[in-house]
């Protein structure tokens, strides 16, 4: 997503502009009004007196509302400006709504036109990157002072209603104003827009479902405020912690969105643009890495995810029973089956890893109700893992795509076409097992067994399951091990080869605790080493390898969730000040992005760029990202649940200085961590 681009959002519904607050999506420019995974908007331009405007300054603070302030004309007539213009914007009650505000800084009074062009393309989100001819009809309409835009392709129709406080000149392309301003006055109107996603009936789909309530500004605001002064409070001598975390806190806060099948509770959403829909993966590793600070994020997201969970064999969807979804959407793609959005189960670990949540979730919370609740479902999920997961009977999981069309090649969090590769560059042949799938689906078991035996009551089950999870480990650490260069191979292919990319996907072994001890220096000293480690954090592939590009997304880019896990996983093995290095990296990378870690970066040699260097298509904010802050602080701070406790056991760098953690919450009420690393540099 480019990196001059600004966004207001409420949960999946958002707005995203260029600084001067105008919409021109182009398919190298994802801007627009987007909801129910549609753009609803792709042109909202303002001119005055036919001149574009330019901004002198824009305030983007806490997503709920953006202010832009304009002057007509090129940069060069900045000077002693005679009329500016100011565009206050908000998502209120479902609504994009805009005050627009012409200022007259003359001595006399001034005839103003301002004209708003508007159209919309009706776009997929997941289409809006690529030139597509839409196969329905568009239509305009003018009726009752509003500008009706509409698109229909059989029984699918969507509209977006635009209408103004003030009295408009409308045709079918905007809205134009001809006003006079007094001396030294304003003039004033509010804009908005509705999107509408109809039945044949012609009435809104969502309005026949039970949904909270849409909120205003002002409600969302005290929502913030509400949740920030709910959440832990941190104090850092290094203000750049203390920067991200309260950031992460709010882009975090601006991802939650109520399903409309749990319309009582929030999950977090992917990220925008890309991501803002039901996710799988996403949801999961967001909510496990924000226990420390959230916990209801968990559950609700494990809540939803069992209602979709598969339950029967589809191969155009890649369902199958007990397999947790990928992404659910509601766009075009989905309706006519064009692709597999509506849900799409083509992703491997979001199975184990919703057993994994489920149980840190309780051990967090002390919540047996939902561990029983959701029995069935996580019993199914285990299931899977033997059965469907399982492709070739060797007791690994592995991926094939059922559906060969449409269906993702790749279908692990590296899930782009190219990811899964040998060293000399030649991809890997199906059925894929990548290596981190079998650390997901040995932790799954283990925890799998804790909630059986503790809270299900079947001692035997939990028994089977940590058989299974022992024999696992060992067979793993023979067919994946590299013995002469030292660490894990990426995957084994289809023919049971090892697929020997040095990749960051082995860092998330040590989270999932199946690297035997005495390997863990080994894979902790080339996730550190020059290859992988770029200064900022660990790469998705080490340089040498034949497809490491530091713009690839899963080929060299350093993502920030992937860094966090792999810091908790090193803090779990006792390599504390590896993981400190890795925490130090993300923050200290986060001072250039304005303390908002994004999905991803480009995977450049720090001593090369001097800084890092933004990935043009990442989503911002994201949520795993946001969620790295909240991971690295608790392998800071060395937090784990145990029992009515938490343990700590902070291990700060010094760069850190002190740290505090007030009032973290769980099963123990609330408690306060304190860390100290010694005096540093800081800045």
């Amino acid at each position: 997503m480019k990196s001059n681009l600004v966004r207001v959002l409420d949960g999946n519904i958002f707005v995203v502009s260029d600084d001067s607050g105008d919409i021109e999506a182009t398919v190298g420019n994802p801007s627009g009004f987007f909801d129910f995974d549609t753009r609803f908007l792709s042109l909202w331009r303002l001119t005055l007196d036919g001149d574009r405007l330019h901004a002198l300054s824009m305030a983007e603070r806490d997503h709920v509302t953006l202010r832009f302030f304009l002057v007509p004309g090129a940069p060069t007539h900045y000077v002693d400006a005679k009329s500016s213009v100011i565009r206050e914007r908000s998502i209120t009650g479902g609504l994009f709504e805009e005050r627009l505000t012409v200022l007259n800084h003359d001595r006399e009074p001034v005839d103003f036109t301002v004209r708003l062009d508007v159209a919309s393309d009706f776009a997929p989100i997941r289409a809006i990157d690529q030139e597509r001819t839409p196969p329905g009809r568009f239509y305009q309409r003018i009726e009752d002072g509003r500008l009706r835009l509409g698109y229909l392709r059989d029984r699918y129709q969507r509209e977006t209603l635009v209408w103004s406080s003030e009295p408009a000149r409308i045709d079918e392309r905007g809205l134009t104003y001809t006003v006079r301003v007094a001396p030294k006055q304003g003039w004033t109107t509010t804009l908005r827009a509705q999107s509408l996603v109809l039945r044949p009936d012609g009435r809104d789909i969502r309005e026949q479902l039970d949904r909270r309530p849409r909120r205003s500004a002002a409600e969302r605001q005290q929502d913030l405020a509400v949740w920030l002064d709910r959440a832990p409070q941190l104090s850092c001598d290094w203000n750049a912690l203390t920067e991200a975390y309260r950031r992460s806190l709010v882009d975090l806060a601006s991802l939650r969105y109520s399903p409309l099948t749990l319309p009582d509770r929030s999950m977090p959403n992917a990220g925008l643009p890309w991501g803002a829909t039901i996710t799988g993966r996403d949801s999961i590793l967001t909510s496990f890495e924000a226990l420390p600070v959230a916990s209801e994020l968990a559950d609700a997201t494990l809540r939803m995810l069992g209602i979709d969970q598969g339950t029967v064999l589809d191969d155009f969807r890649d369902e199958e029973p007990g397999k947790i979804l990928r992404e659910f959407r509601y766009s075009e793609l989905a309706a006519f089956e064009e692709r597999p959005e509506s849900p799409y189960y083509g992703s491997a670990d979001t199975t184990p890893l919703y057993v994994i949540l489920l149980d840190e979730y309780e051990r967090w919370t002390s919540d047996s109700g939902l561990v029983l609740e959701a029995e069935q479902e996580t019993r199914a999920a285990l299931e899977w893992i033997d059965e469907y997961g399982d492709i070739l009977g060797d007791g690994y999981v592995r991926y094939q795509r059922r559906n060969e069309q449409t269906g993702l090649r790749n279908q692990g969090w590296k899930d782009s076409p190219e990811a899964i590769c040998y060293a000399d560059g030649r991809l890997a042949g199906p059925p894929v097992a990548t290596c981190e799938l079998q650390g997901y689906a040995y932790d799954a078991k283990l925890r799998g067994a804790r909630l059986a035996r503790e809270i299900w009551g079947d001692p035997a089950y939990a028994e089977r399951l940590e058989r299974e999870a022992a024999a696992l480990r060992e067979r793993f650490d023979r067919d994946f091990w590299i013995a002469d260069r030292g660490y894990y191979a990426l995957a084994l292919d289809g023919d049971g080869r090892q697929v020997d990319a040095l990749a960051s996907n082995m860092g998330h072994l040590l989270w999932s605790g199946i690297v035997p001890p005495e390997r863990a220096e080994q894979v902790a000293h080339h996730l550190l080493g020059p290859r992988l480690f770029s200064g900022w954090g660990v790469r998705t592939l080490a340089e040498g390898q034949a497809r490491y590009n530091p713009l690839g997304y899963h080929l060299g880019a350093v993502w920030p969730f992937d860094n966090a896990l792999i810091a908790w996983g090193l803090r779990r093995y006792g390599l504390v000040e590896e993981a400190g290095r890795i925490a130090e990296a993300l923050v200290d990378a986060s001072r250039y992005f304005h303390g908002r870690l994004p999905e991803a970066f480009a995977g450049y040699p720090r001593d090369l760029t001097r800084y890092p260097v933004c990935y043009p298509t990442a989503n911002s904010p994201a949520a795993m990202a946001t969620g790295a802050i909240f991971l690295l602080l608790r392998a800071l701070l060395g937090l784990e649940p145990s029992g009515e406790h938490l343990l700590m056991a902070p291990s700060v760098p010094p760069r850190f200085g002190r740290v505090e953690l007030l009032d973290v919450p769980g099963r123990w009420g609330r408690i306060d961590v304190i860390g100290i690393g010694l005096a540093g540099p800081r800045a």
